[in-house]
């Protein structure tokens, strides 16, 4: 390697142009210009800025362009960690497992449903106090915000979710959940982390506490969340209408990770733009004029409209909208009549409705009331009731993020541990935070041991999916993956300007 200007600079030049060799600078003096430097050589003006001779051909003066541009590149780039750095995170994390189990134990046996998380919320707001953060709760109903100022840099925020699903464990784990609820309807359920949010909010008390403990290796704002109700699709909208970013530091960027039931404990996925849909709900009330069964001349079939509505429905997506663009309309529900010789007045349909970008989501729900009314109108039977109900807006990732955060994920666990995933049609509301012009990036977190996968691929058989009764993450290699990653990511983005 020659040295040039300060700066490393590949033999590139020396091979690919016999004879060519740079003007050097005092760390490394030449007597005097050789006929080949006289013949080709160019020197600095400008730090952005070179000469060549009038001689040099197009080619060369190509080759030198791009070996100065690379030797800039390489001067100001910020030096990924150093195996040191990361074995230090390791052995860090490896002492802190057994708490963290516990930690994640206590989490996994008392779960609480969306807008009832007050028991989790504090026993996360008390451990986020004991690292040293300034706790706000209360925020958009259950929410929590913990903030450590440290110095001059960039707001970073990192998220976890805090509910739980209604669903009865059926792990048979030694910690499995064994609460139980009653549902609005006087039914009786349990309740299950079905999702891995035990995980997340696990993952983000460590992460937090490392941070916290060695604030000479950043420099900026940490902000660290607790979001309520993201089953319910609601805890960010609330937690942003109660003034999430008014009340407390808009941030920089916005992290948080999702644990995947079909990766492998150690590895992780991420995606630039479009990640995860939006979500829509839409419920249709198609109208008749009830009768005897035995007599449909004199009614308006309401049941007979609807299955006609079902199938104008799946033109929809195959006809209407471009094919490049996803979409998904799907009738999860459909009620109507009492009795088998009566034809009744009504029949309900619920939908969901799936989408990546505004204008396809418009589009579709336009069709599908155009849709609705004209079937109605085709038997002559009043007007459909059509309620829409927005759900989340489709999560699209910051490409700039993504692209620099996989390259700390590779550096951290190595390149064949980082995939580049499929977009997904579910939804996620910490898609929210990005529609606030925050750049985000929410990452897959593997939390299924590979003999585990292998299993269950010998049985054919699928491993349980999320929101399963029956899925469980294996608790320690997931939340090792999870808090390298996530305190690497952070540690990248608050780092310490160069003195």
């Amino acid at each position: 390697m020659d040295q040039w200007f300060g700066f490393e600079i590949p033999h590139l030049i020396d091979a690919a142009i016999p004879g060519f060799i740079p003007t050097q600078t005092p760390l490394a003096h030449k007597a005097g210009p050789s006929p080949a430097e006289k013949q080709f050589r160019f020197t600095m003006l400008k730090p952005h800025q070179f000469l060549l001779t009038k001689k040099a051909c197009p080619v060369k003066r190509l080759i030198a362009t791009i070996c100065l541009l690379i030797s800039f590149s390489s001067a100001f780039a910020a030096p990924p960690a150093s195996s040191h750095e990361i074995s230090e995170r390791q052995a860090w994390i490896e002492q802190q497992l057994p708490s963290l189990v516990k930690t994640y134990q206590w989490l996994h046996t008392h779960p609480e449903v969306s807008f009832q998380e007050q028991e989790t919320a504090k026993y996360i707001a008390d451990q986020w106090q004991k690292s040293g953060f300034e706790v706000t709760t209360g925020v958009g109903g259950n929410g929590i915000v913990g903030i450590i100022e440290n110095g001059p840099g960039p707001t970073v925020m990192l998220r976890c979710d805090l509910d739980a699903l209604p669903v009865m464990e059926q792990t048979q784990l030694p910690y499995a959940s064994d609460v139980k609820i009653e549902l609005p309807g006087g039914a009786t359920t349990g309740v299950m982390h079905a999702c891995g949010h035990d995980i997340h909010m696990t993952n983000l008390v460590a992460t937090a506490r490392y941070l916290a403990e060695h604030r000479d290796q950043w420099s900026g704002t940490l902000m660290v969340i607790g979001q309520p109700a993201e089953e319910r699709g609601a805890g960010a909208k609330a937690m942003l209408t109660d003034g999430l970013f008014k009340r407390f530091p808009k941030p920089d960027f916005a992290l948080a990770l999702h644990v995947s039931g079909d990766k492998p404990t150690g590895a992780v996925g991420v995606l630039p733009g479009y990640a995860l849909a939006n979500v829509d709900s839409v419920d249709i009330r198609m109208k008749g004029r009830g009768g005897h069964g035995s007599a449909p001349h004199t009614t308006i079939d309401p049941i007979v409209q609807a299955a006609q509505l079902v199938m104008a429905l799946q033109t929809i997506v195959s006809r209407e909208v471009k094919p490049i663009e996803p979409a998904v309309v799907t009738v999860g529900s459909i009620h109507g009549g009492t009795k088998h010789n009566i034809i009744g007045n009504e029949c309900e349909l619920q939908l969901t409705v799936r989408s990546y970008s505004e204008a396809v989501r418009q589009q579709v729900l336009s069709a599908i009331q155009r849709k609705a009314k004209a079937v109605a109108m085709s038997f002559d039977a009043p007007p459909p009731e059509i309620n829409i109900s927005e759900g989340t807006p489709s999560l699209r990732n910051d490409d700039d993020l993504t692209a620099r955060l996989k390259q700390v994920f590779e550096s951290t666990l190595g390149t064949d541990k980082v995939s580049v995933d499929e977009p997904s049609m579910g939804g996620e509301d910490f898609s929210r935070y990005g529609r606030e012009g925050i750049p985000i990036l929410m990452y897959r977190l593997g939390s299924v041991h590979q003999s585990r996968l292998d299993r269950f691929k010998a049985l054919g058989v699928p491993a349980p999916s999320l929101h399963s009764s029956q899925y469980y993450p294996d608790v320690e290699p997931t939340l090792t993956t999870g808090v390298l990653t996530m305190t690497g990511a952070a540690l990248d983005l608050l780092k310490k300007p160069s003195p």
